[in-house]
């Protein structure tokens, strides 16, 4: 079998074919479990009898553990092995998964929701920096862009499984459903996926910032999701501003220690902390959407939650077409017009859902109103969500593939969990407004153009300072580490070195 750190695997060969089914069925396992949610959360609620800010933590509960630990998930993967890793994260994710298909209540639930995101952090960076690490580095774009198409599938289709399941057996089974996945890929990567990891990985483990992080996610999530229901109180004050501390305490954190969980000198590449940035406006949004439109179809539309999950299928179909293909193209022609355009289609989707209302349940009303959104949404992710990906793992050296991946995952899903937290307050949603229709409408019509800006704003970023292609850790070494804050002595630069440099600083 190929040796995983020499990027040997071709994508056309058994062994490559091999990787992809794993790294897919794995990061589908996460995928699907943010996103099929949202479709059962009107049955949730009505089941375990909670209102609205129970439903947001729901969600929230399971992106605030995966975004805080997903750094260090990365880290753990590149220093013991990205196979090991990704294979405890899997059994983790699937006994996670379990529990909350058990859950007698809320508070059961959401702490089950919180556990499945922890396994979420050991198996998502994996997935990606085994990719990086196992394949040729002219097959890498493609293998992101089949990673990005068929996982984002997993994304994408699960509004429509999570319906079918909610309106069949029940909402239990979207979360039982992730036990078959696991029993299928454990055994295919245990079997078929090369062991790789970092050998300069060394030092201890950053425990501390992945507690000030986490803590800091929490808190502010908590006065976000808390609000609406308790104003201007001592705790919602208090959330907020320990939670703003936490983050300007872990900053420092980071700045200071020799082996960091988030090392600024990774930051030393402009494209990687631009496409970064990116990545927060367009997750943000999606996080949003994601959330409210599946609520806004069934409360307000009037679908079932099987329709709900039909009507998104679309995005589904397109990611499956074009996704590899977009990764391609954004390797020939370089990141800048793909990450410009793509989220400009997918804001226009999201405002055209702004004509979803009680007629759009009929055949006619899901041709005019529903139909053209989800298609533009599709098209917009096709277009912009294999280049992200590629364009981030590119930027920096192979060997520190599971902390770019692990950075790249932490800030999208910090986004959606932020989005998700804070666009109910920002439009003015009550406790209890997922049960009234005309209330739902009302707040879903303010929020949508909240979501568009978001993606607006993250073209715009990507057209002023995206400028050139991607360039592969092979073609260009890595920086030296940052002198000032590591605390570790850089080598001398090379002529070469000396040159990226000065063109980066420019």
């Amino acid at each position: 079998m190929p040796d995983a750190e020499t990027g040997a695997i071709r994508v056309a060969s058994p062994a490559g074919r091999w990787v992809v089914l794993t790294t897919v069925l794995g990061s589908s396992m996460a995928m699907l479990d943010s996103t099929v949610i949202n479709v059962a959360l009107p049955r949730i609620g009505k089941d375990l009898g909670t209102d609205l800010a129970a439903l947001q933590w729901t969600v929230n509960a399971y992106m605030l553990t995966l975004a805080g630990l997903i750094l260090l998930g990365g880290a753990l993967g590149d220093r013991y092995g990205r196979r090991r890793v990704f294979v405890v994260g899997v059994v983790w994710f699937a006994t996670a998964s379990v529990l909350c298909g058990i859950a007698p209540n809320a508070a059961v639930l959401i702490s089950a929701r919180a556990l499945q995101g922890i396994g979420g952090a050991l198996l998502t960076p994996g997935s990606l920096a085994l990719i990086q690490a196992s394949f040729h580095p002219d097959d890498r774009a493609r293998a992101v862009g089949l990673w990005s198409g068929f996982g984002g599938i997993g994304a994408a289709v699960g509004p429509f499984v999570g319906g079918w399941l909610v309106d069949g057996p029940g909402w239990r089974w979207v979360f039982l459903l992730n036990v078959p996945l696991a029993a299928v890929c454990l055994p295919v990567a245990l079997r078929h996926v090369p062991e790789s990891r970092d050998p300069h990985a060394h030092g201890r483990f950053d425990v501390l910032g992945a507690v000030f992080g986490a803590l800091a996610l929490a808190l502010v999530t908590y006065a976000l999701i808390e609000a609406p229901g308790q104003g201007a109180s001592g705790a919602v004050i208090g959330a907020a501003v320990g939670g703003v501390a936490l983050a300007v305490a872990f900053v420092r954190l980071e700045r200071r220690r020799p082996d960091p969980m988030l090392p600024p000198s990774v930051f030393a590449s402009r494209q990687f902390t631009v496409v970064n940035i990116i990545t927060v406006c367009v997750y943000a949004a999606l996080g949003g959407y994601f959330f409210l439109s599946a609520i806004q179809l069934q409360v307000v539309a009037g679908y079932s939650a099987l329709g709900a999950g039909t009507a998104l299928l679309p995005t589904t179909v397109l990611m499956l077409l074009f996704s590899a293909s977009s990764g391609e193209l954004g390797q020939r022609i370089g990141p800048r017009i793909p990450l410009t355009a793509g989220p400009l289609v997918a804001a226009a989707g999201m405002l055209l859902m702004l004509r979803v209302g009680p007629g759009s349940s009929s055949v006619s009303g899901y041709l005019t109103d529903v139909l053209p959104a989800v298609g533009l949404l599709g098209a917009g992710l096709v277009t912009v969500v294999a280049p992200l990906t590629a364009t981030v793992l590119a930027s920096v050296d192979t060997a520190r593939a599971g902390l770019a991946s692990g950075i790249n995952n932490a800030a999208a899903r910090a986004a959606g969990l932020i989005a998700v937290a804070a666009l109910p307050l920002l439009a003015g949603m009550g406790p209890e407004a997922y049960r009234n229709a005309d209330e739902f409408a009302s707040t879903f019509r303010r929020a949508m153009p909240m979501c568009a800006g978001l993606l607006v704003l993250g073209s715009l970023i990507a057209w002023a300072t995206v400028r050139k292609p991607p360039v592969t850790a092979d073609e260009e070494k890595p920086r030296p580490e940052c002198t000032v804050h590591c605390g570790v002595v850089a080598p001398p630069l090379e002529p070469a070195q000396e040159e990226t440099r000065d063109q980066d600083a420019d």
